[in-house]
């Protein structure tokens, strides 16, 4: 997945938050890309600089590189 593909399913994923009993309550597009953004700065924080897990075999940088421009791609939309 490239990472404009992970921005953007991020963003969806944090449209819809879930309440007691199932019920969804669906946030405006401006607070889900602060959400979004709020969880991939925390995986940036946390991630070892210079690791590669090898999941995304089309991407070639480091898992921090990867997340680094989801974050951009996130603020790009």
């Amino acid at each position: 997945m490239t990472p404009k593909q992970k921005a953007e399913e991020l963003i969806l994923k944090f449209r819809e938050v879930p309440i007691e009993d199932s019920l969804l309550w669906y946030v405006g597009y401006e607070i889900s890309k602060e959400f979004a953004l709020i969880a991939v700065n925390e995986i940036i924080r946390n991630m070892p600089k210079g690791f590669y897990s090898g999941i995304r075999p089309n991407y070639k940088g480091t898992d921090l590189e990867y997340w680094q421009e989801v974050k951009q791609e996130i603020e790009l939309l």
